[in-house]
């Protein structure tokens, strides 16, 4: 005999046993109780995806403002997210990345600002632009001398999720009056 029909054989044969396994089984009389289903586990969160648009409507609400010092005009600050290593803070101090481009918020509202700073970094992402400049002005002409605009900006780049870090520009580059952003590249992507 082959093989398959060795095989196919003792297929049938372990069939004909369970049936005559089974032949005086009864089922179970319905019970009144009720059967519950097991909750389903909640799904896990998805990563985003720092190369999808980011919605301009900031969550501020869980502004990062902890992570932020408070600042002057006179004041040079940095940021870097969390698991950036300080080497990388200090490659963007030092211009280790080329600024690739850059926008200009002085005058404007807070909430213009915003949307165009929000817009412009989507551009830089989706031309994979690693190191771009924003500049907000030191804030001499606002009221009381305070830099809203440029407080402003420090904390929504803090809280855009594809910003690894940003720090003062050099003197050249618009000193207090900027920040230049190390933006994530795709090999960043989570």
């Amino acid at each position: 005999m082959s093989k398959k029909k060795e095989a196919a054989k003792a297929i049938n044969d372990d069939i004909t046993e369970f049936y005559e396994a089974m032949k005086h089984v009864v089922p179970l009389t319905a019970s009144d109780r009720t059967i519950l289903e097991p909750e389903k586990p909640a799904p896990h969160p998805r990563k985003k995806n720092p190369f999808i648009l980011y919605d301009p409507a900031f969550e501020t609400a869980n502004a990062n403002d902890a992570n932020l010092p408070e600042i002057s005009a006179d004041d040079e600050w940095s940021y870097s997210g969390p698991g950036v290593s300080h080497q990388t803070l200090r490659r963007l101090k030092r211009g280790y990345w080329r600024i690739c481009d850059s926008i200009d918020l002085h005058r404007l509202t807070q909430d213009v600002a915003k949307h165009r700073m929000t817009d412009f970094l989507n551009a830089a992402l989706q031309k994979h632009l690693r190191c771009v400049r924003v500049i907000h002005g030191k804030g001499l002409s606002s009221q009381d001398g305070i830099p809203v605009l440029k407080y402003s900006v420090g904390n929504w780049l803090a809280q855009h999720p594809a910003v690894l870090a940003f720090c003062q520009a050099s003197p050249e580059n618009g000193g207090g009056g900027a920040v230049m952003i190390l933006l994530k590249s795709k090999e960043h992507k989570q």
